[in-house]
C-alpha cells in the first residue's frame, strides 16, 4: 500500500525521532584530553541528534570494567576507550568491530595516522580502534631547579645523571621532590613505567622460552635503582601515585622531574593549570648505554565492541572524535598546544602546532624511537614495549605491580618482591601452557 503524504510525513517524523533519541554509551578514562572531549561533544550531538552517555573512570577501574564487559559479551558500552595492548588481542578474539568505514573515508584520511600508532591498532591490515591520542614517554623537568642545582639536562640523559639531578633538586623543607614516578599498582600504571625502565637496564619479562626473568640481575638492578631513587628524592605516599596524581604534584611545583607520558606536556605547560608552566623543559627518557631507552609506546583509542547494537552511530562518533576536524575544534577552543597529540603526521607538519608546542618534536622522536617488535636488549618471544602482548599479561602484570608497589611502600624488600614475582609468574605461565 502506498503511503499518503500525511502518513509518509508521520513515518519520516517517527524515524527522525528515533534517530534523535538514539544514545551511545561511552566508557573512557579520566585523563584531561578525554574530559575535554566530553566537554566538546555537545557539538557532535547538535550536529547528529545522537545523545551521549559518558562513563568516565579511573584508569585501573576502566580497564577492569571494559575487560569484564567485552569478555562476557555484556553489551554495556557502544564505545570503549582501550589501548595498544587490548586492541589487537581483542580483535583476534572477534570482540571488536573493524572500523571499515573510517578506512574507506577519504576525508578521514587513515593514511595520515602515524604508522607506529596505526600499526599497533590493526590486525591483518584492518583498523580495529582509532587513536584519540598517542604517546611515548619522556622527562619533564623544572629548568629553574636544574639551574639552581648547577646542572644542565642533556637531551639524551643517562639514569646515572637522573639520579644525581633528582637528589640535588630535592628540598624536603620546601616540599620539593627531585623526581615523581608512578607507584600505583597496575599493569598499565607502575608496571608501564617499570617495564620500560627495565628495558634500558637490559632486563626482560621472559626469555625466548617464556621463562620469567625476575631472578636475573638486570631486574634486581632496575628495582633497586627505582626504590633508592624514590626513597631519596620521591614524594611521600608514592605507592598510591599514578599518572594523574603525579601530574597534580608537578603542576603544583612539587616535582623537580617527572618521567611519564608525553601527552602530559600540554598540561604541565598550560598556565591556566600549572604553577610552573614557564619553567618546564623536556628530554628523552633515560638509558644506560645498552641501546634501549626507558620510553614506551601507547595510544588511548576508541573501539566498538561486537556487542554494540549502535555500531553505525558509534563509528560516526569515532570518526568525529579522531578526525582532523576535531583537532581543529580543540585548537579553536583551547589553542593548538592542547590538541590531542601523537596520532597524525599532518599535526607534526602544521606550523601553528610547531610554534605552540615546544614539546612537539621530542614527542614525535620518542614515539618513533620505541620499537615494540624489538623492545629489549636481549631477544624475547613477545612484542610490546611497556607490556607483553599476550592475553595473560593483564593479570600477571597487575600481580607483579602489586608486589613492586608493596616494596615501594616498605611492606617488603626488593628481593622478596622479585622472588614472589618470579614464582607467581612462573606458575601462571606454566598453567597457561607457555612453559612446557
Amino acid at each position: 500500500m502506498k503511503l499518503t503524504p500525511l502518513f509518509a510525513g508521520a513515518a519520516l517524523l517517527a524515524l527522525t525521532a528515533s534517530a534523535s533519541a538514539q544514545t551511545l554509551t561511552i566508557a573512557t578514562v579520566n585523563n584531561g584530553d578525554m574530559i575535554r572531549m566530553q566537554g566538546l561533544s555537545s557539538a557532535f550531538t547538535e550536529e547528529t541528534g545522537i545523545a551521549l552517555n559518558w562513563v568516565v573512570l579511573e584508569e585501573n577501574t576502566l580497564r577492569q570494567n571494559v575487560t569484564t564487559d567485552i569478555a562476557t559479551n555484556g553489551g554495556q558500552y557502544d564505545i570503549m576507550t582501550i589501548g595498544t595492548y587490548e586492541a589487537p588481542i581483542w580483535a583476534r578474539q572477534n570482540w571488536l568491530k573493524p572500523l571499515d568505514g573510517l578506512s574507506a573515508d577519504a576525508e578521514y584520511d587513515v593514511d595520515d595516522l602515524l604508522p607506529a600508532i596505526r600499526g599497533g591498532l590493526s590486525v591483518d591490515g584492518k583498523l580495529y580502534a582509532a587513536p584519540f591520542y598517542g604517546e611515548s614517554s619522556f622527562i619533564m623537568y623544572r629548568t629553574d631547579l636544574m639551574e639552581a642545582a648547577g646542572l644542565e639536562m642533556p637531551e639524551a640523559p643517562t639514569w646515572e645523571f637522573i639520579g644525581e639531578a633528582a637528589r640535588a633538586m630535592t628540598d624536603r623543607d620546601a616540599d620539593i621532590n627531585g623526581i615523581c614516578l608512578r607507584g600505583k599498582a597496575g599493569w598499565g600504571e607502575n608496571m608501564a613505567f617499570l617495564t620500560a625502565m627495565s628495558n634500558s637496564f637490559g632486563a626482560r619479562w621472559f626469555d625466548e622460552n617464556w621463562v620469567p626473568q625476575f631472578d636475573q640481575p638486570e631486574w634486581k638492578n632496575t628495582l633497586d635503582t627505582y626504590l633508592a631513587l624514590m626513597a631519596d628524592a620521591g614524594p611521600s605516599g608514592a605507592s598510591s601515585n599514578g599518572f594523574n596524581e603525579n601530574l597534580t604534584l608537578f603542576q603544583q611545583g612539587k616535582c623537580g622531574m617527572w618521567i611519564d607520558a608525553t601527552v602530559a606536556a600540554s598540561f604541565v605547560t598550560n598556565p591556566d593549570d600549572s604553577t610552573v608552566a614557564d619553567k618546564v623543559g623536556f628530554a628523552l627518557a633515560p638509558d644506560n648505554g645498552l641501546g634501549k631507552r626507558g620510553n614506551w609506546l601507547w595510544a588511548w583509542s576508541l573501539a566498538i565492541p561486537a556487542s554494540s547494537q549502535n555500531a553505525e552511530a558509534a563509528e560516526q562518533f569515532i570518526n568525529w572524535a579522531t578526525s582532523k576536524d576535531y583537532l581543529a575544534l580543540v585548537a579553536e577552543n583551547e589553542g593548538w598546544a592542547n590538541v590531542p597529540p601523537g596520532t597524525r603526521t599532518s599535526l607534526y607538519e602544521n606550523p601553528d602546532y610547531q610554534a605552540a608546542a615546544p614539546f612537539a618534536k621530542m614527542t614525535l622522536d620518542s614515539i618513533n624511537a620505541a620499537d615494540p617488535n624489538a623492545p629489549t636488549v636481549e631477544p624475547v618471544p613477545y612484542t610490546g614495549v611497556q607490556f607483553v602482548a599476550i592475553p595473560e599479561f593483564a593479570g600477571i602484570g597487575t600481580n607483579v605491580g602489586q608486589l613492586f608497589s608493596a616494596a615501594l611502600a616498605g611492606q617488603m624488600s626488593a628481593d622478596d618482591a622479585l622472588a614472589q614475582a618470579q614464582d607467581a609468574t612462573t606458575r601462571d605461565m606454566t598453567r597457561a601452557g607457555y612453559i612446557k
